[in-house]
């Protein structure tokens, strides 16, 4: 899954795609470098950002989607808010990305159930301005667990069948460090809730504290954590993910192709929401 910012704000690539016109170059380069799905999304969720109005949202969106879809991309859009989902899926689109996982918009489960679309439900709590007050765990693998479990019951009973349920364990949302590599180290039990498992470690900031300049104590800036971002993948790949959201596909693509080569399971071989 390549990532399409249509934001001015984002932390990993500072607005690069914010006209339509980019963000549609970018989703079609991403297409040729071997990107499965492109994920386009027009509000920024990097801890700290503040929300933009939905008419702002819908007005960065829809164009790029429409455009990527018409030109036969499997286009998944990364939004909270039902209505923008709604319009997405109009103009083609056939993968909703819900950071919040329904809380954020209680019309997204009725929505996403009607609509019968794949639906990607993330661990979240709470909106980005301050969702690192929320990064309190007994475990974290545990804590993660039982919430998403609440999340899937919900979107069940909601009547969203549930071959068309992702999960996402919420990589930096609501995450300390540690919280994210223990996540990490424990995807098989991700996996065990039943659905396939969506990963998004792409350039985030725990990568850029691992990789911090030993003189300064400054993290990586993130567009220079690609190759930390492929080990990740190589590893969660291994452990059998569905799918990885990602800024630099052609790396991750080769990285999953050896893994696949060395003959571990892979998101190859786990069935696809997307048929």
């Amino acid at each position: 899954m390549g990532v399409v910012n249509v934001t001015p704000d984002s932390f990993s690539d500072g607005g690069l795609s914010f006209a339509a016109d980019a963000a549609v170059a970018h989703g079609l380069a991403l297409l040729e470098q071997g990107a499965d799905i492109v994920d386009v999304g027009g509000e920024s969720t990097r801890p700290g950002a503040t929300r933009p109005p939905v008419e702002e949202e819908l007005r960065r969106v829809l164009p790029v989607v429409r455009e990527l879809a018409a030109a036969g991309a499997i286009v998944s859009v990364d939004t909270m808010r039902a209505e923008v989902a709604a319009h997405a899926l109009d103009e083609g689109a056939r993968l909703i990305n819900d950071v919040s996982g329904g809380l954020a918009d209680p019309a997204m489960l009725p929505l996403m159930a009607r609509a019968g679309t794949p639906y990607v439900l993330m661990h979240w709590r709470g909106h980005s301005a301050g969702m690192q007050a929320n990064a309190r765990y007994g475990d974290v693998v545990t804590d993660v667990l039982d919430e998403l479990r609440l999340r899937i019951q919900a979107a069940l009973e909601a009547g969203i069948p549930p071959d068309r349920l992702i999960v996402d364990p919420g990589l930096g949302f609501a995450k300390e460090p540690e919280h994210n590599w223990d996540l990490l180290g424990r995807l098989g039990e991700v996996r065990a809730l039943g659905h396939p498992v969506l990963v998004g470690a792409s350039r985030k900031s725990f990568l850029g504290r691992l990789l911090a300049d030993e003189a300064t104590g400054q993290p990586r800036p993130a567009r220079q954590r690609d190759a930390a971002t492929t080990a990740v993948s190589v590893l969660a790949a291994a452990q059998g993910v569905w799918c990885l959201r990602v800024h630099d596909v052609a790396s991750t693509l080769d990285a999953v192709r050896v893994t696949a080569r060395w003959g571990v399971e892979t998101a190859a071989s786990v069935r696809s929401p997307l048929g």
